[in-house]
């Protein structure tokens, strides 16, 4: 997919920087304990999923918050390096760039603590600003990592302009049923399925049946991402597809879900019919399963279309 006279995608979501450690155990009250292996790199969905996008060859920008300090230069020197457009990515010296605190067990558990600095302050007025932007774009696709108020004003935005919206529902949380109405696709996980329903992230009930509560809700078409499984498509039709994945070596899931909602959004900005864009999204998923961290997992396009079984 080249740029040419693409229509780009307008992304509006978030960016932190992830400080990474691992310990042998997690400290009680109090204690400190040895940590190692500290890693410190780009992270938050938005900004993930808009490199993804920018490693397709396709035309993206960015509308966001960073603070205006050494780790908002990090988003920087990643865009210019990505290729990912910055023309509405607001730097403020009121708050920080997003950070976030990693602890990792010898398990792989870990827990997260997030500031989320300047993407505290991402709202309706920056999405104002970004009209241009949003107007010449053919997909707007947003997450959970900013205020609910941006997130809703760019779906509404996008929808108001023409272009199809896309909400990745991540992290999970319930949505207010006036932002559905506003999406066009719904992508969320298995789990983040469950919890926009109100139900415990592990109900038991089928997963056809979650996405089409969810559809009911507001959301015209809803396509669940399912591991190793794929996804599946409920289509505004009524219709219900399977989608399969790929088999590959998993060595850290974290960027998949990135990788595949970037996929899609370009694949569907480049003209894709929905289920082939879920296809290719599925591949660029499984191929962000096989090396470590995020940014260095998302596949790029020679990569892609190699899988894919395609010339590059």
């Amino acid at each position: 997919m080249g740029q040419g006279r693409a229509r780009p995608v307008a992304v509006v979501g978030s960016f932190a920087v992830g400080l990474s450690l691992r310990v042998e155990r997690w400290p009680s009250s109090g204690e400190t304990v040895l940590a190692g292996d500290f890693d410190r790199g780009p992270g938050g969905k938005g900004s993930n999923q808009a490199v993804q996008i920018a490693r397709l060859r396709h035309p993206v920008e960015l509308v966001g918050a960073i603070g205006d300090d050494d780790f908002g230069r990090i988003a920087l020197d990643l865009y210019e390096t990505e290729g990912v457009g910055t023309s509405c990515l607001r730097r403020t010296d009121r708050r920080n760039t997003g950070v976030g605190f990693i602890v990792i067990e010898p398990s792989g558990d870990n827990r997260i603590v997030l500031d989320p600095g300047a993407n505290a302050l991402l709202g309706e007025e920056d999405v104002r600003r970004a009209a241009p932007v949003i107007e010449a774009a053919a997909v707007v696709l947003t997450q959970l990592e900013i205020p609910a108020e941006a997130a809703a004003a760019a779906l509404r935005a996008g929808r108001a302009a023409g272009a199809t919206t896309i909400l990745n529902p991540a992290p999970a949380r319930t949505v207010p049923g006036e932002i559905l109405a506003d999406v066009d696709l719904l992508t969320p996980n298995q789990t983040e399925a469950r919890v926009l329903l109100g139900l415990a992230a592990d109900d038991p009930r089928p997963d056809a049946e979650v996405c089409e509560e969810l559809r009911a809700g507001g959301a015209g078409t809803v396509v669940m991402t399912r591991g190793e499984r794929g996804a599946l498509v409920a289509a505004g039709d009524g219709s219900m597809t399977e989608v399969p994945s790929r088999a590959v070596e998993v060595v850290d899931s974290t960027g998949a879900g990135d990788a595949f909602n970037g996929t899609l959004a370009a694949a569907l900005a480049a003209g894709e019919a929905l289920e082939a864009a879920v296809a290719r999204a599925v591949v660029a998923g499984a191929l962000a399963c096989r090396r470590l961290g995020v940014i260095p997992s998302l596949p790029r396009a020679d990569e892609l279309e190699e899988a894919l079984g395609a010339r590059p």
